[in-house]
């Protein structure tokens, strides 16, 4: 099957990680992305970690979230006739993208309003860090710092470790998937619109569960002290030390657990409205018992009774195991010059089809000059 977005053209202005995500998921779906990069300096993430995680002479987070797309670099501050190229590049685009800090797009003549004088059809997305608007407007947009500000780090780990934010940029990749989504929305419309998403409102919105709960109560989130992995659930959800690695023991019954892991203490607790009240009790019971026999020991006995549960893995048992590898998740790019890495390939399947695509990142400029002579001769409406 013909992948269902070919045919469109994203002429992307994004960098780093939420505008590049979602940029990166048009291509996934066949659209042709076109990545406006500032002159001698490109993407900040093709440096983002120095020299330490390279691939094919650049940031392997680079190369990871830009696969698939079109580099431009143009001096849009500096050359009228970058400034003009631009505006032809919008007039032919579907959608455009920018995670600018509010302001920005507008000092380049590319505000909205601007844009849509030229191209009536066009849908328009932003992430920004904050909105539009309030305090926070001009603030860095920057990941951690809308974990922090959001309430997210409370939500993770146990209380006597204080916030604990995640270990990847959740509120960018959130941002980035939302402004699909709205995009998408915006194109089935088949007019014209302004699609904003902020980093802020994407976490918020992940947290619908706990906040939905505060707002009635306005008690703080309470993640306990034992095995923390979730402050609305109870015993026994959590993360076990094994002899030789860990155990994840999701919702089920305390009763249960006791009799097929032989543990009175646990027998003790029959009443289900103390397994969330007195939490932290009952984990540590577990705490103290999951940790006399191995991992494999657990598995043999409550697999087989339904008890919800999996072995803690790292990348390279996951990696080694069935359960990946019939997923086919891999897939292998070419960059410019011919080497070539291995990185994940587009979750979504349609009709059972799995998309692949064989283009690495693009080098700063690499598509300047064919796309110069491509759109020489067009004029702008």
């Amino acid at each position: 099957m013909s992948l269902p977005l070919t045919g469109l053209t994203v002429l992307d202005f994004t960098q780093l990680l939420s505008g590049p995500c979602a940029a990166l998921r048009f291509a996934d779906l066949g659209a042709r992305v076109i990545k406006v990069e500032q002159a001698n300096r490109g993407d900040l993430s093709r440096t983002l970690y120095g020299e330490s995680y390279q691939i094919a002479g650049e940031c392997a987070f680079y190369q990871a979230i830009n696969r698939n797309k079109q580099s431009i670099e143009l001096d849009l501050k500096g050359s009228e006739q970058d400034r003009a190229l631009v505006q032809k590049l919008v007039a032919k685009a579907d959608i455009l993208i920018h995670n600018f800090r509010p302001g920005v797009m507008e000092r380049l003549g590319l505000s909205y309003q601007e844009v849509k004088s030229v191209n009536p059809n066009i849908i328009y997305g932003a992430v920004s860090g904050y909105g539009e608007q309030g305090p926070w407007r001009s603030k860095p947009g920057q990941d951690l710092l809308v974990q922090a500000l959001s309430g997210l780090s409370w939500q993770t780990g146990n209380d006597q470790y204080g916030p604990m934010p995640m270990g990847l940029a959740i509120a960018d990749m959130f941002a980035g998937g939302q402004l699909v989504q709205g995009v998408l929305a915006a194109l089935v419309s088949g007019e014209s619109a302004l699609v904003e998403v902020s980093m802020l409102e994407a976490i918020l919105d992940f947290q619908f569960e706990p906040l939905t709960l505060f707002y009635q109560d306005g008690e703080p989130v309470v993640r306990g002290e034992v095995s923390g992995a979730h402050p609305l659930v109870g015993a026994p959800y959590g993360l076990y030390q094994t002899q030789d690695g860990y155990l994840a023991l999701a919702m089920g019954s305390i009763l249960k657990l006791g009799d097929l892991m032989n543990c009175p203490q646990l027998l003790a607790f029959d009443d289900p409205g103390q397994w969330y009240s007195k939490r932290d009790e009952i984990k540590h019971i577990l705490r103290e018992l999951v940790s006399t026999q191995t991992t494999g020991y657990w598995l043999q006995i409550l697999e087989p009774a339904d008890i919800w549960c999996a072995e803690v893995f790292d990348w390279k048992q996951l990696l080694a195991h069935d359960g990946f590898k019939i997923l086919n998740m891999l897939q292998t790019v070419q960059v410019e010059g011919g080497e070539s890495y291995q990185t994940t390939r587009c979750p979504i399947r349609i009709d059972g089809e799995i998309f692949f695509h064989s283009l690495g990142a693009p080098t700063l400029g690499q598509h300047t000059e064919q796309i110069r002579q491509e759109f020489s001769e067009q004029e702008v409406l």
